[in-house]
């Protein structure tokens, strides 16, 4: 898998992202790529990502599912330069959708990828990655409301439907909508660091990291307004997360009961409150990791982690690598602001 870090040589070549339009597209899923990875620079000024959209017919017109169509300056002969191919949502209803296969015209277009092109995809794109056989066996995710859809046309995909987004290694895939934002940064934080990623989510006016899965916004009940809620908690507890942190005490700054505090925080940030904070910890060890030189040990005591080997397995489940190789890999490459 080509990777869109970029050594300082005079072959510096940005990391080419191809984003593919299909009739039916959204305009929305559409621009992200463009939004997010046409933000990071290197520190000498150079993007290092160029994002070019294609079609799988000659240089034209795409319809979108809005009341204007868009002109693509890029036929499929694009795809064999990609070096991540994006697949945006599109609602061309047809064999993808109806049977689970591709079109000849699809099918031809994807042939022109190179092995070992780094695959994602946006909603309901996934389904293209399906019809290829990308998904065969591995985890992905789409928009809740087509999640059954998809797990029903390809039984050997392992769908999760309560997810942002699922990282695969060589392949990515995001749920509806605005979960495309939080898979492309994540994907500038795998490339280049929490550093760059922050920055870009800053300058695109987003958060850079969403607590939760796409199933705290299926439809429920709406917490009452009138209730307390937990916010106050969740800055209390980000500005000790050296400590120790007790369900209890969390529970204090809001003057709830735990029973309550917990389903409150349910509610409202869509996971439990042990599992935020395992993630808050998780994110500041990837801070420290790749932005300071503390060791091992005295990353794993300033994120709340205690030991290093208690971070080495919750950094191991979260982003399949070991501290250590998390920080080897941001200390070989030259960091990019």
């Amino acid at each position: 898998m080509t990777q869109g870090r970029q050594q300082e040589s005079p072959e510096f070549r940005p990391h080419r992202v191809v984003v593919l339009a299909l009739d039916g597209l959204l305009p929305f899923e559409l621009g992200i790529p463009h939004r997010i990875f046409g933000r990071p620079k290197d520190a000498a000024g150079r993007c290092l990502y160029e994002v070019v959209t294609c079609s799988i017919r000659p240089p034209g017109p795409v319809e979108t599912d809005a009341d204007f169509a868009i002109r693509v300056e890029h036929g499929p002969e694009t795809l064999a330069t990609a070096d991540t191919l994006i697949v945006p949502a599109f609602y061309e209803r047809g064999p993808v959708f109806e049977e689970g296969v591709l079109t000849e015209e699809l099918a031809a277009a994807l042939a022109h990828l190179r092995p070992g092109t780094r695959l994602a995809s946006i909603c309901t794109g996934v389904y293209v990655l399906a019809a290829a056989g990308f998904l065969d066996g591995r985890p992905a995710t789409t928009h809740w409301a087509d999640a059954e859809q998809l797990q029903r046309l390809f039984p050997r995909i392992k769908v999760d439907p309560d997810v942002l987004f699922i990282d695969d290694g060589d392949v990515l895939t995001s749920a509806g909508v605005a979960a495309g934002i939080d898979l492309c940064l994540h994907m500038v934080r795998r490339d280049h660091g929490t550093a760059v990623a922050n920055d870009v989510a800053r300058r695109t006016v987003v958060p850079p990291h969403r607590d939760g899965g796409q199933a705290q916004y299926i439809e429920r009940p709406v917490p009452d307004p009138q209730q307390a809620g937990t916010t106050t908690a969740r800055a209390w507890a980000l500005g000790r997360l050296h400590e120790p942190i007790q369900l209890r005490d969390m529970a204090a700054q809001e003057s709830m009961s735990v029973r309550t505090f917990t389903r409150r925080f349910r509610e409202e940030v869509g996971i439990s409150p042990g599992q935020w904070l395992t993630q808050q910890r998780v994110e500041r060890a990837r801070h420290l990791l790749e932005s300071t030189d503390l060791s091992v040990d005295q990353v794993a005591r300033d994120a709340g982690f205690g030991t290093a080997q208690s971070m080495r397995q919750h950094l191991q489940a979260a982003l399949g690598v070991t501290p250590t190789a998390y920080q080897r890999t941001f200390r070989t490459s030259p960091q990019h602001v």
